[in-house]
């Protein structure tokens, strides 16, 4: 197959002449070391801050997600790194290369966006190999290449089609070959799934990531879903008010967050108000409702006296008949269920504690037994109970 290029494709590869033969190397290098390090770095518009100053380390092969509500600088600290952006402060390192002030295509990495970007005057085969074509490999070196990629995902048979002639996921597959097919040391993708439906999300999801494991790719993947991070990635980084808040595998930002933002953001968490009264070895307890104690794990520094927040997640909760005094161990609250829904193989009961405030229970459904309006005890685990300082 010879290769046919349009005039829009030609560039200057002056500088990589030397590069002209020589194969894409591999994803999996340099073991061991950081892939991609972010130091110190921010992004300010005038008085504002886009990204406060900020520190990510990325190691080979790992795929990390940067998770948070709109505004919160994720994308800004990804388009810093692709090099579409120049930072206020602090450096970007690739494979141990100072990266600050390179230009994008002096960097060694990938870009998947939202938007497929795929050119549409150009086969599959043109849109694959414009990255190669602008470093300067040679015609033998793209054809072996694209066909290559081409079959890591799947779509070996489209070869020689035009985006239009393709569905929503195959286009999105192909633009992540282009994204990968000079192998490059980091692929940074943003949003990528988004105007996708859920069940092709769902699968892309999946693809993306089984091609990451068996390639060794290094990712850094912005996303608003918490499902996708979750599901998806190696760490989450989550980001808040243009800042990294945490950045810790899915279990343990989901079970051990080390905000009440990262505790309220990732998942569902139920939130009493109260005062500590006392702690030990890092358990405290808490009085609510001027007269119900609880006990929880400690967040941070805390002194007897401080206002605070209990939170614990809906799933933790059990609910047991009204007057039932069979455990001891537990934090234990009285009340009464609003609404129990049956979604599928779980159950949601809304409930409303004496006091007024309300919480969340979720469970089995084969054994979740409160009834609607029905007068319950609501158990939790001093051990699935964080306490966090500060007012609601």
């Amino acid at each position: 197959m010879s290769l046919s290029f349009p005039r829009t494709m030609t560039h200057s590869a002056t500088a990589m002449n030397s590069r002209t033969d020589t194969p894409p190397k591999p994803l999996a290098s340099m073991q061991g070391t950081p892939k991609l390090v972010v130091s110190g770095i921010s992004k300010r518009f005038g008085p504002t801050f886009a990204l406060q100053e900020s520190t990510l380390d990325i190691a080979q092969g790992e795929f990390v997600t940067l998770l948070g509500p709109s505004g919160s600088g994720k994308t800004t600290l990804l388009m810093m790194i692709a090099g579409l952006l120049s930072p206020t402060s602090g450096d970007i390192w690739i494979d141990g290369e100072k990266a600050t002030h390179q230009q994008p295509y002096q960097r060694d990495i990938g870009m998947m966006f939202q938007s497929y970007a795929l050119f549409p005057h150009m086969t599959v085969f043109e849109n694959i190999a414009f990255p190669l074509k602008m470093k300067g490999y040679s015609k033998e070196r793209i054809q072996a290449a694209v066909v290559d990629v081409l079959n890591q995902v799947k779509l070996p048979h489209a070869i020689n089609r035009f985006p239009s002639e393709l569905s929503g996921g195959q286009q999105q597959r192909i633009a992540l070959a282009r994204s990968i097919v000079h192998r490059p040391s980091v692929v940074l993708m943003d949003e990528p799934l988004a105007a996708l439906d859920k069940s092709l999300r769902s699968h892309m999801q999946f693809e993306i990531r089984q091609l990451q494991q068996e390639l060794g790719m290094t990712v850094l993947y912005v996303t608003h879903d918490q499902e996708e991070a979750m599901t998806m990635s190696d760490r989450i980084c989550l980001m808040n008010d243009a800042r990294i808040e945490q950045v810790s595998p899915p279990r343990e930002l989901y079970f051990e967050p080390r905000s009440i933002f990262a505790a309220t953001f990732l998942g569902e968490s139920n939130c009493l108000s109260g005062t500590l009264e006392s702690h030990q070895d890092g358990i405290g307890v808490v009085r609510i409702n001027g007269q119900d104690r609880l006990c929880g794990k400690i967040v941070g520094e805390l002194v007897p006296g401080a206002r605070c927040q209990l939170l614990f997640r809906p799933e933790a909760v059990q609910l047991a008949p009204a007057g039932d005094s069979s455990s001891t161990s537990t934090n234990a609250l009285s009340g009464h269920v609003l609404v129990n829904t049956m979604v599928g193989a779980f159950s949601r009961s809304r409930v409303a504690l004496d006091d007024g405030t309300e919480v969340i229970s979720v469970g089995l459904t084969s054994r979740h037994a409160a009834q609607q309006n029905g007068a319950v005890v609501v158990r939790f685990s001093p051990m699935d109970t964080l306490i966090f300082g500060g007012e609601k």
